[in-house]
């Protein structure tokens, strides 16, 4: 009957050591994850001109540039595929190439953007194809900063000038 008991006590044990460390990973798991940041969509963008989100800056859906901003607004350029300076966006580069036909911008790709970080890569998943969008829409560098992405759209505005002022 002794033995029986050792057993029964062993494989309590382990039971309990074993739920012991279903307990800490799972505490730990909750404690590691990461919630998916959320970009505000720019007011140029929303069709309405109005913007749910109050830190965004507004825009008049004209595509004049503020004045003293230095971002050109002409909507002629030479044809061509241009490719623009690296410019830095804090976690990583971010470099575009503008391609131009008609005398208007058709296209802006991205040819580098921050990937070392996963919250980076995240944020520049949704960020870009509003970015890309707005400077088709606005035939500038011109475009309003994405809420959440900061530092990727001064870096876009810088890398799309730069090509643009090639185009130019």
């Amino acid at each position: 009957m002794l033995e029986v008991d050792k057993g029964i006590n062993v494989t309590m044990k382990k039971f309990i050591l074993g739920l012991g460390v279903l307990a800490v990973f799972g505490i730990y798991s909750l404690g590691v994850r990461h919630h998916s940041p959320v970009i505000g969509k720019p007011a140029s963008l929303t069709g309405s001109g109005s913007n749910n989100n109050p830190s965004a800056s507004s825009s008049s859906g004209s595509g004049t540039p503020p004045s003293g901003s230095g971002v050109e607004t002409s909507a002629s350029y030479n044809n061509g595929t241009y490719t623009g300076s690296a410019a830095n966006a804090y976690y990583g580069n971010v470099q575009v190439k503008a391609t131009i036909s008609g005398g208007k911008i058709t296209s802006v790709d991205f040819l580098q953007s921050p990937n070392t970080h996963e919250t980076s890569v995240i944020i520049n998943q949704q960020a870009m194809p509003y970015l890309q969008q707005e400077a088709i829409q606005s035939q500038s560098a011109n475009v309003q900063i994405v809420s959440g992405a900061t530092f990727t759209s001064q870096a876009f505005q810088q890398s799309l000038q730069s090509a643009l002022q090639q185009a130019s």
